[in-house]
């Protein structure tokens, strides 16, 4: 095979970049996707990516997990989910080094792909994981929103059913999708939260089906099985709870779990999950990672509020861009003297929204079965929750879920590099 060339691919070759500076790592890939187009070499630090990417318009990237690229490996999957959100990511490295796939599914690539196994290998995992975006009618998916509480009681589940209920309600009044999005179907609950199966209490539904039993069938996970398997309240939210037994949690790895909650998106509208209170700290990180938008809940207490900022802060140790969270302030009350502003700014969160505290009415309306957003369209909180979820709404709908080649920023960039390219090799 032909030595891999950093420059421009012949007519007509599909094009991928490999960040490493592995000499046999790069003989291997060229080697295994030598029939299906070229490879070209980045520096692992990534230096210049974005102008290759409009340059070349690569169907894929790889990245070199190998132990001693990993940190530059884990900064450019950041870059790239950043500012190339649509573009497929794929880890590599060699299973005689476990600890290059942990570190690359940690970070969250799309797919791993072991250097050690055979070639053809590396070409099944490649088409799989474009079929499976071909799929998706160009890369889009429904919007998972993480909802985190750093310790029970923040009120996080009865905000996570409340929004489930509330957005499930306004897409049947208006299920009129963009042009060119997929057809999905309405909002799933993960009801991933401790107390474990709170959610499941509040919409008063029984489930067989666990997020375990999910993660056992995921290749097997079809429209069907959804419909089947999953645990339907009577508004027809879908809702996905953690076991009876929390044991069963420990015999499943965090990167099945999120590629889990990465496929639902195939499947749903908006995926709601629910993670208050939820300790592990590994599968936060990497849900907030793969969630389109993550809220932080928290409350008026100085418990409450020293929690976040713990949790906030190993949530940063792990590498998560905690710009992105935004905080919603729950149970608010006037006359304490601690305004949701000085919340927002004691937790360095940009505030999203301040739910009213509405205790009273809302264990009202649980101790009969019912939920408030629901029976009592008018109160303060009912409101409130219905203008989080238009905001919601508002946002899915105008998204253009295009690829990068219709994004204003790559059309410049294309421009530009495509210029300064010709002018380089015209004079």
């Amino acid at each position: 095979m032909n030595a891999p060339r950093d420059s421009l691919p012949d007519t007509g070759s599909e094009t991928y970049l490999f960040a490493s500076s592995n000499g046999s790592h790069i003989t291997w890939l060229t080697d295994a996707l030598g029939a299906l187009g070229s490879v070209v070499v980045m520096t692992p630090d990534g230096k210049s990516i974005d102008e290759r990417i409009a340059l070349l318009g690569p169907v894929a990237v790889f990245i070199d997990f190998s132990a001693d690229q990993s940190t530059a490996a884990i900064q450019l999957h950041q870059r790239l989910k950043r500012d190339w959100p649509t573009l497929p990511v794929l880890g590599a490295g060699v299973s005689a080094e476990p600890a290059a796939m942990l570190c690359a599914l940690r970070a969250g690539v799309d797919d791993f792909v072991d250097m050690a196994a055979p070639s053809a290998d590396a070409v099944t995992t490649l088409r799989t994981l474009l079929e499976r975006r071909d799929s998706l009618q160009g890369g889009t998916r429904g919007t998972t929103l993480a909802l985190l509480g750093a310790r029970a009681g923040l009120g996080v589940t009865t905000l996570a059913t409340s929004l489930a209920l509330t957005l499930n309600d306004q897409l049947a009044q208006t299920p009129v999708r963009p042009v060119g999005r997929p057809v999905r179907h309405g909002v799933a609950l993960l009801d991933l939260g401790l107390p474990a199966r709170d959610g499941l209490l509040y919409l008063d539904t029984q489930s067989g089906f666990s997020f375990v039993d999910g993660v056992r069938n995921l290749r097997r996970l079809d429209q069907t099985l959804l419909h089947t398997a999953l645990a339907h309240h009577t508004s027809g939210v879908a809702v996905l709870p953690l076991p009876a037994s929390l044991a069963q949690v420990r015999e499943i790895s965090h990167a099945d779990s999120v590629a889990l909650i990465k496929r639902l998106g195939d499947f749903f509208d908006f995926q709601i999950a629910d993670l208050g209170g939820f300790s592990t700290m590994d599968f936060v990180a990497q849900t907030v990672r793969e969630a389109r938008q993550s809220w932080v809940v928290c409350d008026q207490s100085i418990g409450g509020i020293v929690s976040t900022a713990n949790m906030l802060k190993e949530l940063r140790a792990r590498s998560v861009d905690t710009e992105r969270l935004s905080l919603v302030v729950n149970k608010f009350d006037s006359h304490v003297g601690l305004s949701a502003k000085d919340i927002a700014e004691r937790l360095e969160l940009p505030l999203r929204h301040v739910l009213p505290a509405r205790s009273a009415q809302l264990l009202s309306a649980a101790s009969r079965g019912e939920m408030l957003v629901r029976t009592a369209r008018s109160d303060p909180y009912a409101q409130a929750v219905g203008g989080l979820t238009r905001s919601l709404r508002q946002e899915y709908m105008s998204a253009t879920g295009q690829p990068p080649a219709k994004d204003p920023r790559w059309v410049a960039l294309m421009s530009q590099v495509t210029g300064l390219w010709k002018s380089s090799h015209e004079g």
